[in-house]
């Protein structure tokens, strides 16, 4: 690839013919029309937030250097292969697009003195003209990030593969004007000036092999599939939960949608149940909350909720104040003793609903050591079908067996086993055979 620096080609030279377009965001040309600002491969116009714009007129304003500028020739034609993000800057003051701070007044350039307004117009810039070869090119674009904010990786992935399939997917993903972005950003972090959603639409529909997939698709000139999957997603999204909630942005939505789709959901209950473990304080991951009311609430998908462990100074505190609280009413706080009193007279409260606590000297008699400090206190919580079911598969009962036993459903006992594992925390049978021993069920 052939270089040639030049030093002569001045601000006023570079914005004649500038053309922005405003619903792009995005500087169309300059140079009198022979320069192409933004290019296929290169990344949005991200300086436009008031203070990067800002920075460089008053560098330039300063007299500081404004630092190395590169363009690709072809032909009589040149495009900017770095430097976009500050000539786009300088165009739009030029053209009265944003105003900055001087003397503490806001001027815009018309509102400039003359003279200052001169010696803007007549700054020379320090430009590299390259010549080269589409590989050469591209391969020197992706590492020369000299100044500025850094290209992120789709924004790399945009320049090499750059032709009409990204065109037309930065025209849909990276579209200011889109109105849908506003859904999108409820599910997808970032924004669509850094291809945030362009790159999350191709990780679905590519199942993670963006760069691959690009390859692929290159020289296509419709993107149906890519929008057709990325809309399916989203309405999925859209279908299956009534609420929306800050927790819900940055999910593997692609992988849930793939895994999930085909289940059916009442989502009036849904919405309830993730309600309530978003309003849980002992679940201390809310975005594992969706996986998990998805799943069914299986006991396997319980650890994405990160449930809030406490240690034995906190369980002794508390355990003390159960203690003192039954002793004070003439109760008693084992659950077995409160059990064959026909009633259930554990102290607790309804928030700490996963916590463990110590259970009382009785405990001895139930085959419990004195200094063990754990059983859920969420036995409780359990309803009295619930516990009857929990009392029959700490006898090994099977569930067929059980359905027969009470005269249900092997589905309801299904169900009311899995309530039984969430609310005590059962791992497996060896565990639930251990809090049933706990709890004086069996010896």
């Amino acid at each position: 690839m052939n270089t040639k620096l030049r030093t002569d080609i001045t601000i006023r030279q570079l914005c004649e013919g500038f053309v922005y377009d405003e619903n792009d965001e995005k500087g169309l040309f300059g140079f009198n029309g022979k320069l192409v600002i933004q290019p296929d491969y290169q990344r949005n116009y991200i300086y436009g937030d008031g203070k990067r714009d800002v920075a460089v007129i008053e560098s330039l304003l300063k007299g500081y250097p404004l630092g190395l500028i590169y363009f690709n020739k072809t032909g009589d034609m040149y495009e900017v292969l770095d430097g976009q993000q500050r000539i786009t800057s300088i165009g739009r003051f030029v053209t009265n697009k944003f105003a900055v701070n001087i003397n503490n007044y806001p001027r815009n350039f018309d509102a400039l003195d003359k003279n200052i307004q001169e010696d803007l117009l007549n700054t020379e810039l320090t430009i590299y003209i390259c010549e080269g070869t589409e590989t050469e090119i591209k391969e020197w674009f992706k590492t020369i990030n000299i100044v500025g904010v850094p290209l992120n990786e789709q924004e790399l992935l945009n320049s090499v593969y750059s032709g009409p399939f990204v065109n037309l997917c930065r025209e849909e993903f990276s579209n200011s004007q889109n109105s849908n972005i506003q859904t999108w950003s409820n599910y997808i972090p970032g924004t669509y000036k850094r291809q945030d959603y362009l790159k999350t639409a191709l990780d679905w529909v590519s199942k993670g092999n963006i760069e691959n997939y690009m390859a692929t698709h290159r020289n296509d000139t419709n993107i149906m599939e890519i929008k057709k999957y990325f809309t399916s997603v989203i309405d999925w999204i859209d279908r299956t939960f009534k609420s929306v909630d800050s927790t819900m942005c940055g999910l593997e939505w692609g992988r849930l949608y793939e895994e999930y789709k085909k289940r059916s959901y009442d989502i009036n209950k849904l919405d309830d149940r993730i309600k309530e473990l978003l309003a849980d304080w002992t679940v201390t991951d809310k975005k594992g909350i969706y996986e998990f009311v998805l799943s069914g609430e299986v006991l396997e998908k319980r650890h994405l909720l990160n449930i809030r462990l406490f240690d034995k100074s906190i369980i002794k505190s508390v355990y003390t104040k159960q203690t003192n609280d039954a002793q004070k009413n003439g109760v008693s706080n084992c659950p077995m003793c409160a059990q064959s009193e026909g009633t259930n007279k554990i102290e607790s409260t309804r928030k700490m609903k996963w916590m463990p606590t110590m259970l009382n000297n009785h405990g001895r008699a139930h085959n419990i050591t004195n200094d063990l400090t754990y059983l859920f206190d969420n036995y409780k919580s359990l309803s009295k079908k619930e516990r009857e079911v929990f009392i029959l598969l700490s006898q090994d009962m099977h569930v067929a067996d059980i359905a027969k036993k009470l005269g249900k459903s092997e589905k309801t006992v299904i169900n009311q086993r899995t309530e039984v594992y969430s609310k005590l925390d059962i791992k497996d049978r060896h565990d639930l055979f251990e809090k049933a021993k706990l709890l004086g069920l069996i010896v």
